[in-house]
């Protein structure tokens, strides 16, 4: 008996360290759509708190420019080295549907957040907020800039981004229906590639084009603070209404000085922080019914194969100094 006792004791053990090793050994990829700016370095320090209170092991990687073929080897790299998950923001989710596709076959479960990709290329997708929400947003601060018969046009980063485009849509409708007479003078939006300087030249040469524009929405991290930065350079503030989304931290300049009032986004922090809980829940398969448990974040919604952050956020010179990403 005593013999046997020990033995069940130490078969116990064993599973018990077993468990507690698959745990530590959960191998988690997150990869944005491009590393080294404020609004995914701020998804990153996110990605991290979860990860270092979950206790599992997070690769945080991407490219340096918003390139897909960047990310597509990153991918195919994961896969090799055996994942567990790959939480991805795609730059193109076209072209790095095979790579997504390939995991899954592989037995990798596959998150995309920020971005979205073709629902039979991922499990869930972590949406930082309801995109119609997002839209109607920026229309409403923009409509508060340059009046319901006012002449814009939209900036963005990548004309193959998907949440970009699906918020340009939701804009169009919500125009239609809410601001029949807001006039969008360039049906094809322009595009900065997600990188600053470029924004800047685009909206300068926006500013030459159309003399009668009246605002712009820039609907990336990067593009509104060189939108911004090109109204100060062509002393054009007082013209144009500026909005879109960014960080507090690269447009707390251009808030303090009025080269834009008012400016939106969600908390990339808890999106980064939002992506890793769900990847160790999946990844475990502990997500079932309409709500995850998420850590700090408390509850979150699933709808379908969504899982929400939450609402919108406006930011202006009252309440940017309260936030620090």
């Amino acid at each position: 008996m005593k013999n046997g006792n020990l033995m069940l004791l130490f078969g116990v053990l064993m599973v018990l360290f077993s468990f507690e090793g698959q745990a530590k050994d959960l191998k988690i990829g997150v990869m944005p759509k491009l590393i080294g700016i404020e609004y995914f370095n701020a998804c990153e320090k996110g990605a991290r708190e979860a990860a270092k209170e979950l206790g599992v092991e997070m690769i945080f990687d991407g490219p340096d420019t918003n390139d897909v073929s960047r990310q597509t080897a990153i991918v195919e790299t994961w896969i090799a080295r055996k994942f567990d998950v790959i939480a991805i923001a795609p730059n193109d989710p076209d072209a790095i549907a095979p790579a997504l596709k390939k995991a899954r076959q592989r037995g990798v479960k596959v998150i995309t957040w920020d971005s979205d990709s073709a629902e039979e290329t991922r499990d869930y997708f972590i949406n930082q907020a309801d995109n119609s929400a997002i839209a109607r947003t920026l229309m409403d601060v923009l409509v508060e800039g340059i009046g319901p018969e006012g002449k814009y046009l939209n900036l963005t980063g990548s004309l193959t981004a998907a949440n970009q485009n699906r918020w340009m849509e939701e804009m169009e409708k919500y125009r239609q229906e809410k601001y029949p007479n807001l006039k969008n003078l360039s049906e094809t939006p322009k595009a900065s590639g997600e990188d600053q300087a470029l924004a800047t030249q685009v909206t300068i040469d926006s500013l030459k084009s159309y003399p009668d524009l009246q605002g712009i929405v820039a609907i990336t991290s990067v593009a509104l603070p060189g939108a911004a930065e090109a109204l100060r350079k062509t002393q054009s503030a007082d013209k144009i209404f500026l909005t879109g989304l960014s960080t507090p931290n690269s447009m707390r300049p251009y808030i303090k000085d009025g080269t834009v009032k008012k400016m939106v986004l969600w908390n990339p922090v808890d999106l980064g922080y939002l992506t890793v809980y769900t990847a160790k829940l999946l990844a475990e398969g502990k997500i079932s019914g309409e709500t995850i448990e998420a850590g700090r974040l408390g509850n979150k919604k699933i709808r379908g194969s969504e899982i929400l952050l939450g609402d919108p956020l406006i930011f202006d010179a009252g309440n940017i100094d309260q936030f620090n990403f």
